[in-house]
């Protein structure tokens, strides 16, 4: 495709018509401040919402503004902000003003009737500050409905920086059909002592965030790592080193005496296991996605605690998508090397495979879910134009990347470096108790890491289905350690298990609904998928070392 072409496709990526206001938070004596219309919807569903202008209010007089503010991370939200049409003005006052008149016939009161009664709110920005109201009331009988028609907002400034934005809703006036409805509004300036970088601290909940029950909870499995840590150390090197010990005694021991000993243990399969998995396009498509998982969730936990990406509509996805693109290399480097090692000889289709498996999963679910809330007019359908340019995105950058990676991999590591040989016959595997088979060792092996991070998930679930504003990515980088460490220990006693029983096998193994269950089902599965390769890694350290120091004869 042309360069021109591309430039196009890439255009709905870009912050449209970027002037210095919202973009750079700072404003001239009388310069033009834009009120947002976000959404709307009842207050005890909050992932429910509607386009503010899905209710019949009314805009403004003011007809054009002089700058646009959306990203791709606002459009993948279902973000689409809509001008009021107020007119407001840097540290220019208004007094009470009618903006507009609502026709209030029969059928646009059954729908501010409809919103009162199920609680709605709406929200709006003002250089990205959120700020909340309500759409009405109803008496105490439930007969009478009143609207809120009178919004007064106070405006706090610090310098040329807006930090602080308050609303009133005022002016209660019943619902009567067929008749007229005035909407006004009224702005007061006030100077602040808020420093600009702290303004969004009013929005965050310490009290929830930083209870004694997270920080018990991170102490909690801190001593928990400590602790496992240690017992993995202490069991296995000295398991290890009798197994060594006792394997020594049977080398010097003649061919007769070996043949009536009692050989057990992982030695036995030194021939076996390395064989390849039984799926390597899958298993190294898999491996190079987690990996890549894990390096995006890295970096994006650092940037968001030096940068505060909460401060910001759509930046933490924005960032999100960002770095995950650029990391597409280390997916291919993996996911490619891993392929090579094991034999694969089809390194195109796994390279398409890996880069496009957590994007297709990703984008399939998101595309499903979309399809619903354009049917129930949503303000979460995201629009076709975001669609393409994430397909030109996974398509023009993730792809070309990634293969950069497959070829790296190859090269620089996909050479078979196995300690011992792979043996042409497969050894049979012994039988074994119950508990050693390895579909209950994968369903045990999952309690330890689950336990290490659920605080933490309660706490980020709370966020995301509550929205409330997470801000304490210092915890979230260290149960992320946690979990790597608790998730390596545990796959590296699993597998001496397995080895030491003698299996060298790979292990085997509606709107709000949809929405729910549809976008979890995502988080568990990137989730699993990044352990997975974590656990690989660290497990596949431990392998070869033991069978390192192994003398084969």
């Amino acid at each position: 495709m042309a360069a021109p072409g591309l430039l196009l496709l890439l255009l709905p990526l870009l912050p449209l018509r970027a002037r210095a206001d919202e973009h750079e938070h700072t404003y001239q004596d009388k310069e033009e401040v834009v009120l947002w219309m976000n959404t709307v919807g009842p207050y005890h569903n909050r992932q429910e919402t509607y386009k503010y202008f899905s209710l019949p209010f009314c805009v403004g007089s003011k007809k054009s503004i002089g700058h646009y503010h959306e990203t791709l991370g606002e459009a993948l939200q279902g973000v689409e902000l809509e001008f009021s049409g107020l007119d407001i003005k840097f540290k220019d006052d208004v007094m009470q003003t009618t903006y507009c008149e609502v026709d209030l016939d029969k059928g646009r009161r059954d729908a501010f009737v409809y919103a009162i009664k199920n609680h709605y709110w709406y929200q709006m920005y003002i250089d990205d500050l959120p700020i909340w109201g309500i759409v009405g009331e109803a008496d105490e009988n439930g007969e009478d409905y009143y609207l809120w028609t009178y919004k007064k907002l106070e405006i706090g400034f610090n310098g040329n920086r807006i930090v602080d934005v308050n609303l009133t809703s005022e002016g209660k006036v019943k619902l009567v059909p067929n008749t007229k409805i005035q909407m006004s509004y009224s702005v007061k300036w006030k100077k602040s002592d808020v420093k600009f970088e702290d303004r969004f601290d009013k929005y965050l909940d310490p009290s929830f965030f930083q209870h004694r029950i997270h920080w018990f909870s991170i102490f909690n499995s801190f001593m928990m790592v400590i602790f496992l840590v240690g017992l993995v150390s202490m069991i296995l090197m000295r398991t290890l080193r009798k197994d060594y010990a006792r394997y020594s005694k049977e080398e010097e021991m003649d061919d007769m005496d070996r043949d009536l000993g009692d050989e057990y243990g992982w030695k036995q399969v030194h021939g076996d296991v390395f064989r390849p998995s039984s799926h390597p396009l899958i298993f190294s498509s898999l491996i190079g996605s987690g990996c890549q998982i894990f390096a995006v969730s890295l970096i994006v936990i650092i940037v968001a605690m030096i940068e505060d990406l909460y401060t910001e509509r759509g930046s933490m996805l924005s960032t999100a998508i960002f770095v995950y693109a650029a990391t597409s290399p280390v997916n291919g480097y993996f996911g490619g090397s891993l392929y090579a090692r094991q034999g694969g000889r089809r390194w195109i289709k796994q390279m398409f495979i890996g880069a496009f498996l957590i994007p297709a999963m990703v984008c399939g679910t998101a595309f499903f879910i979309n399809f619903i809330a354009i049917y129930y007019h949503a303000s979460r359908a995201i629009p076709f134009a975001t669609m393409v340019a994430v397909c030109c995105i996974c398509f023009f950058v993730i792809l070309p990347l990634n293969l950069v990676g497959t070829i790296l991999g190859r090269n620089l590591s996909g050479q078979p470096n196995f300690p011992c040989r792979v043996n042409a016959v497969p050894r049979p595997i012994p039988e074994k108790k119950w508990f050693m088979e390895p579909a209950v060792i994968v369903c045990l092996g999952g309690i330890l890491p689950f336990g290490s991070i659920f605080i933490e998930m309660y706490f980020i679930f709370t966020s995301f289905w509550a929205y409330k504003i997470y801000y304490v990515y210092g915890f979230m980088m260290l149960v992320l350690v946690i979990l790597c460490i608790v998730t390596v220990c545990v796959t590296i006693v699993c597998t001496y298990f397995l080895l030491n029983a003698e299996d060298y096998r790979w292990m085997y193994g509606l709107f709000q609904t949809s929405f729910y269950f549809g976008y979890m089902a995502v988080f568990s599965t990137a989730l699993g998928i990044m352990c997975g390769a974590i656990g690989y890694m660290g497990t596949s350290a431990f392998v070869r070392k033991i069978y390192t120091n192994v003398k084969i004869d």
